[in-house]
């Protein structure tokens, strides 16, 4: 007992670091796509820069709006950075923390809630702006959500299992990029919309909605809010490179992707992401499991 509660206490700390210095990756990739200088003043090249924003963000006064709802609205953070390192529990590892043979349906459950924490913040900060983002993003997640879910099934048919580390150790013998390599793109784009990210970050549209669903947090709760984003990111990363990948480390392109993605791409019309959930990706991933379950017949 006391040793999974120390093993889950060191990942969750992972997590957490790693989330501080792949936001410093992001700042300097955009840098240097831009022909720029990213942060590089703190310290030596800038390495220690995180800590100096968690260190600005957790010591500004955390304002409360006096229209808000203020319990949900100063528990949504929390509970938002909570079911993001729940996640971390199910990292595709020998000596996982907590092994479940069940591991892929734990993933779908955690995810799917991911949705009412985004809506709660909106709603729960009585700012027009905030819920307008927030109903965006919980329209655009329970949209592709659907199709992530068929997309994950496919593969769930074909290794049998429902075990991460057993998904896994079955890409070694034959990747699943290699027979199923259109699929991969479609899959890319399902997680960028996903976890809102560019060229699908409806949710904090600058441009339209100030920050959207986040604009009334600032300090603390705007830092746990982050956290959860980025580390969602990163755990898709590796969910990708466990499915479809014969290697862990092929999660680091594929987090690289997300960087590169917000610098290169504009932001989407809302109405053809939605026509793309609906009209292509859905009429698609409905078919995948009847390739699943041919492919299964064959072999």
């Amino acid at each position: 007992m006391l040793n999974n509660l120390l093993t889950s206490l060191i990942t969750y700390a992972l997590a957490l670091m790693s989330v501080a210095f792949f936001t410093l990756l992001e700042r300097k990739a955009l840098g240097y796509f831009q022909m720029r200088k990213g942060p590089n003043k703190v310290s030596i090249t800038g390495l220690p820069q995180p800590l100096a924003d968690a260190i600005k963000l957790f010591t500004k006064q955390w304002l409360t709006p006096i229209q808000s709802n203020t319990l949900p609205f100063l528990m949504t953070p929390s509970m938002m950075l909570i079911l993001a390192l729940s996640l971390w529990q199910l990292f595709p590892a020998q000596s996982m923390t907590n092994y479940s043979s069940l591991g892929m349906l734990l993933f779908l459950c955690i995810s799917s809630m991911t949705a009412y924490t985004t809506l709660m913040a909106g709603w729960s900060s009585n700012s027009k702006y905030s819920l307008l983002g927030a109903i965006r993003a919980m329209a655009q997640t329970v949209s592709y959500e659907i199709a992530m879910t068929l997309v994950i099934l496919l593969f769930l048919n074909i290794s049998s299992t429902m075990d991460i580390i057993s998904i896994s150790l079955q890409n070694k013998v034959i990747p699943n990029t290699a027979l199923f390599l259109p699929l991969i793109l479609m899959w890319l784009t399902i997680i960028l919309a996903e976890t809102n990210r560019t060229p699908f970050d409806f949710a904090e549209g600058e441009s339209e909605l100030v920050s959207g669903f986040n604009i009334e947090y600032g300090g603390a709760g705007f830092a746990l809010l982050f956290m959860a984003e980025y580390s969602n990111i990163l755990f898709m990363s590796i969910l990708t490179s466990t499915i479809f990948m014969s290697s862990i480390m092929m999660s680091i392109p594929v987090a690289f992707m997300f960087l590169w993605a917000r610098a290169t791409l504009p932001r989407y019309r809302y109405d053809l992401l939605m026509n793309t959930a609906w009209k292509s990706f859905l009429p698609l991933t409905l078919i995948t499991p009847m390739l699943g379950a041919i492919l299964i017949l064959l072999i």
